[in-house]
């Protein structure tokens, strides 16, 4: 079979993560991919791909990308480019789509148009011989121009670096993330994850029909909406019981001073209509397992908390003593204390490598500083091959990585872990320590400026400034 040249054309966020995810994506799929340039940070990816049906299923998954475009000419300038369109005109290569209805969508990547320019940049198409009607809102087919500029926005140049033409094939799965959208979701909490990040998380857990997906730090249930969306059955655990139970302070705003009513992950579920794929959330504590030992899951997501809007606990009490029930009280509430992030990691680990199955994935966020973060201290075990690891940056001194693990073989009693992720707490105390500064120094600078500013004005009009 003849093998197509595609340009799998990117959005240009979460950079890190795209190759991650198609690879994953191609994986669960099983649809070869020949790469035609190694992947680099520039906003495609060129591949040759077995069909077309093959390309169009692995965009329909895909967030990151934006669509995927059967490749007609690709140049390093525009007269080239159009030398090279003309000549296939000639031999045919409009022939199938020539009495179609048609558009001509415009990019310029780095760079900016005006509405006149962009006319002028599709009429330079006007050789081509078109005999069907335009069409902007409905069209048979889809052609798309594309100039790159480089990646350096202070950097433009004068001419694009490189041209591309071709027939749009497929478009890509991100309006899933508006249909997931936080601002229209029934039931969000304080980390409620963006719907993007849970989507891509589940396409590189390599979620798919009938697997059995946990998240034992569930939260508000984000990532069990997003692996639900492509057909795993989800289950979750949080040690928060009002969370689970909808019975949390309102987050949103305009109703902050409403009690929450009917607002649960359940309600979610329904929301999307995910309901037959949801199993149920348990209130239960990650640092004590419940499972039978039998109990396999084909893929763990996890966010654990960080200590800065959601605390770090577990249960136990910082003192020996007797439990007690209150009489008259059919539940007894347990004494929580802190739980280091590090050993949060660790147990989170050891769990996976006893309930994860052979060749599942391990997917979990972990918080940094980007000036002391260093690869030996994320977390290692001897069950389990580090298959990617993705930065996501916060602010100007905070990211938070997500690590991807594969479990390459069945536990015994003799492997280790070992991890020397800051804890919590000092990754909290670092967070408001470096923050207070950060906001120091701005108003000293502000204030500098001011006084500057003053200087200047008082020179311009000879009075003399203390």
């Amino acid at each position: 079979m003849k093998r197509v040249q595609y340009l799998l054309w990117f959005a240009h966020e979460h950079v890190s993560f795209r190759l991650h995810e198609i690879e994953s994506i191609a994986s669960v799929l099983k649809i070869p991919i020949k790469w035609l340039e190694p992947p680099t940070d520039k906003p495609w990816y060129l591949v040759e791909l077995p069909s077309e049906e093959d390309v169009q299923k692995l965009s329909a998954r895909s967030v990151t990308m934006r669509r995927a475009i059967q490749l007609w000419a690709d140049e390093p300038t525009v007269p080239r480019l159009h030398a090279s369109l003309k000549e296939k005109c000639l031999n045919g290569l409009l022939e199938p789509y020539k009495l179609k209805s048609f558009k001509v969508d415009v990019d310029l990547f780095c760079n900016s148009q005006t509405q006149e320019e962009k006319l002028e940049r599709i009429e330079s198409f006007s050789y081509m011989p078109f005999q069907g009607h335009v069409d902007l809102k409905n069209p048979d087919v889809t052609f798309q121009f594309i100039e790159y500029y480089g990646l350096d926005p202070k950097i433009i140049p004068e001419n694009p670096i490189r041209t591309f033409f071709g027939r749009v094939v497929s478009e890509s799965g991100r309006p899933l993330i508006h249909e997931l959208s936080l601002k229209k979701r029934k039931f969000i909490g304080n980390t409620s994850m963006d719907p993007q990040l849970s989507l891509l998380m589940a396409n590189l857990g390599k979620v798919s029909n009938g697997d059995l997906v946990l998240d034992p730090f569930v939260g508000s249930g984000s990532l069990l909406v997003a692996a639900a969306k492509f057909g795993g059955h989800v289950i979750g655990t949080d040690i928060d019981f009002l969370m689970l139970h909808g019975r949390t302070r309102p987050t949103r705003k305009q109703t902050r001073h409403i009690a929450r009513k009917d607002e649960s992950i359940e309600a979610n579920m329904i929301q999307y209509s995910c309901l037959d794929k949801y199993i149920d959330v348990i209130v239960a504590d990650s640092a004590l397992p419940f499972w039978r030992s039998d109990v396999e899951f084909d893929c763990i997501l996890a966010d654990p908390p960080y200590g800065i809007r959601e605390p770090t606990e577990r249960i136990g009490s910082k003192e020996s003593l007797p439990i007690l029930k209150k009489e008259g009280s059919p539940v007894h509430f347990p004494s929580k204390v802190e739980y280091g992030l590090n050993e949060i990691i660790k147990d989170l680990m050891w769990f996976s490598s006893k309930h994860l199955k052979l060749h599942g994935r391990l997917l979990f966020w972990v918080p940094i500083f980007r000036q002391d973060y260093n690869d030996d201290q994320m977390a290692r075990h001897s069950c389990f091959k580090l298959i990617g690891n993705c930065e996501q940056v916060l602010t100007t001194f905070t990211a938070r990585r997500l690590l991807i693990y594969e479990k390459i073989k069945i536990p015994q009693d003799t492997d280790e872990c070992s991890s020397a992720i800051p804890s919590a707490s000092t990754f909290r105390e670092k967070y408001f320590t470096h923050g207070d500064e950060y906001r120091l120094t701005r108003k000293q600078k502000k204030a500098e400026a001011a006084k500057n500013k003053e200087i200047w004005f008082a020179k311009l009009n000879n009075v003399n400034v203390k």
